[in-house]
């Protein structure tokens, strides 16, 4: 069984009461969630919340929705907590929930390489930047890869720096890649990583996918040619024609 999760929380530092703004007349945990049901690989799609807000207009728009304890660090963490309640979920993805607007078939590209022979038991996926402008955004991460095809490491800052290469000139002589906020993991590995203690490299950059590299495990990235477009705060809102 392959489950997805939607982490969603109120109490956002940059953007309080995210997932229940309202986007072209349906919320954005709504979207999310209807954007996730469209996947052809999952079985199943739970939003998991802290907050009695998000929980009762999940339930009121007919979603699967459940309660987690509020104190988890990251959605990674809430997601570890709802696998236990599904343990003949062998595989768990986690969907961001700012994400209003992810492509049922990224979340199966996502799962095919989860799936794929010899993987690590991590995935996610990336694009390529096209944008002097979301190269230079630290609200996108960046991303690069070895020639697997396998995470090397992940940034606010646009990596690799581009030694001698005049800033305007970096996408021409370079591909760069952001990261898409979609992980899945194999159930025994996301109990592992949530039980570790958070890194230094975490800490440095605010992204917690590196604790999982700074302890070795692997994270496999697929390339996808389709958009997305997170909202991390009300300017990303503003700026959609909706």
């Amino acid at each position: 069984m392959i489950l997805g999760v939607i982490p969603a929380r109120f109490a956002s530092t940059r953007f309080p009461g995210k997932p229940l703004v309202e986007i072209g007349g349906r919320s954005m945990i709504q979207r999310v969630y209807e954007q996730a049901l469209k996947s052809e690989r999952l079985n199943k799609v739970v939003v998991a919340t802290d907050d009695e807000r998000i929980f009762e207009h999940v339930r009121a728009f007919g979603g699967e929705v459940s309660m987690t304890r509020p104190e988890h660090p990251s959605g990674t963490d809430r997601c570890a907590e709802i696998s236990k309640a599904f343990p003949e979920a062998e595989w768990v993805v986690n969907i961001q929930g700012d994400e209003p607007f992810i492509q049922p078939q990224q979340i199966d590209l996502l799962i095919d390489t989860l799936l794929a022979p010899g993987s690590p038991g991590i995935a996610t996926l990336a694009k390529k930047i096209e944008s002097v402008e979301a190269l230079d955004n630290p609200n996108i991460v960046k991303t690069v890869l070895s020639s697997t095809g396998e995470a090397l490491y992940f940034s606010r800052f646009a990596i690799p720096y581009m030694r001698g290469v005049p800033a305007e000139q970096r996408l021409e002589r370079h591909d760069f890649y952001k990261h898409i906020g979609l992980y899945g993991f194999h159930k025994t590995i996301l109990q592992q990583i949530t039980a570790l203690a958070p890194a230094t490299l975490e800490k440095a950059e605010s992204l917690e996918q590196l604790r999982w590299l700074e302890n070795g495990y692997r994270i496999a990235v697929r390339i996808t040619d389709m958009e997305t477009i997170g909202i991390d705060t009300p300017e990303d809102l503003e700026k959609l024609a909706l």
